[in-house]
């Protein structure tokens, strides 16, 4: 069995050991990858002030390549008895290199390992999350162009209202996801600075150079007080969960109008057959299910931030192991995020929508306001023009127009979608990911 990194002569109880480990392997699983790319930008650092020689480092890197490959694949596992992800390649440089595997932890600790693992995890699932997001904003915009003249009521407390247009339905889930994009933008920024070199969040009588493994990371900068770079445990992740959230919102909000526009009620949207099931008992059902469980999902992904607060909210600085329950609640948000972008994605791009809804009579009184307006352009002071028409309107004399002249930016009839399309364009631009992505290729010598 392997021992422990900070095992000496004492042997831990079996069932101390199962409560503190957790489920922490199964979640390093998830930073094995960035784990090996952060010691590879270590040893760097290490051989640079004179701790480690041209050729231990060429083994190592060699041999790390070799490991990440294997992660990369799918193929690493944490051994029995081996703690987490940091123990798990050192170990395995160990048996490849001897002695020469134990030199790679000189001058940090796995509590500013783990640190870089997390951010190196974060930023990158970031990029995949604002792809993912950017690929929806696109269909949203697609949409919004295709029914663009599309009319629809829209409502006030749940009461049909004025005009509004399927244009502007698309549309307005569209610039939601600017600004969830921004939020994300902000915690990529926050998350894109370097931890390593803090340690234990002390620093190192080592002569470190952490402007060295900034650059060879790809970070925008370092985190560069120690002391707040063990602080930024839990910060960085209830950061990045309330960006998190925000899309969450946006997803579960369109998700819950999809399932009532889809009802027969309103039979407004239609989603793809493919994407509904049905009922064990009623052969004519066809159920949103995609759509309910995405809205489940988002809803529960809400309460991220709220969870890391809670874990976190009453420590004071230091490293503390409570730090270790954010991952089991954080890393695997990720994938569910995407999948849900995912599905609204395929849905959204497949959904037809009734062309003929405004034929319903039901909808006749959400053109009273385009009636009093029409009078306010003719002269008649407001407040007469809304008496009269609802005097009109009780009385059942009320005969709708059904046509709508809105002009003005944001309008049925002047939708901005270049404009927003723009500001979107500037978000995604404003990442920058090229560094990131150009600094883990330099690492991996691809």
């Amino acid at each position: 069995m392997a021992q422990k990194l900070w095992e000496k002569s004492v042997h831990v109880n079996k069932e101390i050991e199962r409560f503190t480990v957790g489920r922490d392997r199964e979640m390093d699983l998830y930073l094995a990858k960035y784990d090996i790319l952060g010691s590879m930008a270590h040893i760097t650092m290490l051989e640079s002030i004179g701790l480690l020689t041209a050729d231990e480092l060429s083994c190592l890197m060699e041999a790390l390549r070799q490991i990440y490959a294997t992660a990369e694949r799918g193929g690493f596992v944490i051994e029995e008895g081996v703690e987490d992800v940091h123990s798990q390649v050192e170990l395995m440089l160990t048996r490849r290199l001897g002695d020469v595997g134990k030199k790679i932890h000189s001058g940090r600790s796995r509590n500013d390992q783990v640190l870089v693992d997390l951010k190196l995890f974060t930023r990158a699932q970031i990029k995949e999350i604002a792809d993912d997001t950017e690929q929806l904003f696109h269909i949203l915009m697609r949409q919004s162009e295709r029914y663009r003249n599309v009319l629809m009521p829209g409502y006030t407390h749940l009461q049909v209202a004025m005009p509004s247009s399927f244009g502007l339905w698309f549309g307005a889930y569209a610039e939601s996801l600017v600004d969830d994009m921004l939020m994300l933008q902000a915690a990529y920024k926050m998350c894109n600075r370097n931890p390593l070199g803090s340690a234990a969040g002390y620093g190192s009588s080592f002569p470190l150079d952490r402007t060295m493994t900034t650059e060879l990371l790809g970070f925008d900068s370092m985190d560069y007080n120690v002391v707040y770079a063990q602080m930024g445990r839990g910060k960085m992740e209830r950061n990045v969960a309330f960006a998190l959230a925000g899309i969450a919102a946006t997803l579960s909000k369109m998700a819950y109008d999809a399932c009532m526009f889809n009802s027969q009620n309103f039979g407004f949207v239609k989603l793809p057959d493919e994407c509904t099931t049905g009922s064990s008992i009623m052969p004519h059902k066809k159920n949103p299910d995609v759509f309910e469980l995405t809205r489940a999902k988002c809803n529960k992904l809400q309460s991220l931030p709220q969870q890391i607060i809670l874990i976190t909210n009453n420590l004071p600085s230091g490293y503390f192991r409570d730090y270790q329950i954010i991952k089991e609640v954080f890393l695997p948000a990720f994938q569910e995020l995407k999948d849900c972008l995912f599905m609204a994605s395929y849905i959204v791009d497949k959904m037809q929508v009734n062309e003929h809804i405004l034929e319903d009579s039901r909808y006749d009184l959400m053109f009273s306001v385009e009636e009093v307006n029409r009078l306010v352009l003719e002269g008649i002071p407001f407040r007469d023009a809304y008496k009269k028409v609802g005097l009109d309107i009780e009385a059942g004399r009320f005969v709708p127009v059904k046509e709508v002249r809105h002009t003005h930016e944001g309008s049925i009839g002047n939708l901005c979608n270049a404009e927003i399309t723009r500001l979107m364009r500037q978000v995604t631009e404003g990442f920058n990911f090229s560094r990131m992505l150009a600094a883990e290729q330099a690492l991996l010598g691809r």
